[in-house]
């Protein structure tokens, strides 16, 4: 069910609602297949009996209608996949953040001057003096071997011990063409202490159309008392439809100070936005 809290200018919002609320906002009527979560938005009071949303919703849904720079958040763990992100307008900052288990996602808007620190709190990023320095700084694989290492993780972790675990892991590794001796016991290593693995891609508009779009993006594993490995290969953002078993993957450690910088290299520089504004506003 979709709510509010008047305080924080917080909604949770499922996708459903989301839908209606852009629909309504623009001035149409909402799909039939959505009434049901049209009259869940009716029933919280986020829209009258005519379809007119509450003042409330304005700066959110004027900023997620026409955004000039919008960043997603994929990640993922043991619990899941989740999504994430954040629109950012000329005048407000949206940001959505899901939660396992639930189909809605919180929405709220942030200080401008504040969004590197909230996207940073969104990946969780610390800086903590007890990650352990890697004997191998550097781990390359194929994405089959990765991928056969990390369905260990999924369905079984209930019924077995963590020391099971790793030696599954290890087990399936080896079996999936993973890395030699050193790198492979780090590898499992990584795995079985694997918090989540998450790629932040950011994208904005060059000139009219899809064709005019820039993309910019990395992925990073956080590997708890291993710290952070930034992943080097497939280079994001890369489509799924590129990457195969046989395609090339690569760990690169890392400390939270390049993972920060990386965040902020996401955003568009003004010349930039600048430039985006000119060539949409020539088309």
């Amino acid at each position: 069910m979709p709510s509010f809290d008047i305080s924080r200018a917080r909604f949770r919002l499922a996708d459903g609602h989301l839908i209606v609320l852009s629909e309504l906002a623009a001035g149409n009527t909402s799909p039939d297949e959505f009434a049901e979560a049209r009259e869940e938005l009716l029933g919280c009071g986020l829209i009258n009996g005519e379809g007119k949303l509450s003042p409330l919703l304005l700066p959110l849904m004027k900023t997620i209608l026409a955004p000039g720079v919008i960043i997603t958040l994929e990640a993922a763990g043991r619990q899941g996949k989740l999504h994430h992100g954040m629109f950012i307008g000329d005048e407000h900052v949206v940001v959505h953040e899901g939660w396992p288990g639930t189909a809605e996602a919180e929405y709220s808007c942030v200080e401008p001057k504040m969004l590197v620190w909230k996207l940073a709190d969104m990946v969780n990023l610390q800086q903590s003096s007890v990650a352990r320095e890697a004997a191998v700084p550097v781990v390359g694989t194929t994405i089959g071997a990765v991928e056969a290492g990390l369905a260990i993780l999924e369905g079984e972790r209930l019924v077995r011990s963590a020391d099971e675990e790793r030696e599954a892991v290890h087990r399936a590794l080896a079996a999936g063409g993973g890395p030699a001796e050193p790198s492979l016991t780090l590898l499992t290593d990584l795995i079985s202490e694997l918090r989540s693995s998450w790629r932040l891609t950011s994208a904005w508009q060059v000139q009219a159309g899809r064709e005019g779009m820039q993309a910019r993006g990395f992925a990073v594993w956080d590997c708890g008392p291993l710290g952070y490995w930034l992943r080097e290969l497939p280079t994001e953002p890369v489509p799924e439809s590129q990457v195969a078993p046989g395609s090339p993957f690569r760990l690169v450690h890392v400390d939270a100070k390049t993972i920060w910088t990386r965040i902020t290299a996401l955003l568009p520089d003004q010349d930039e936005l600048r430039n985006a504004a000119g060539r949409s506003g020539a088309a």
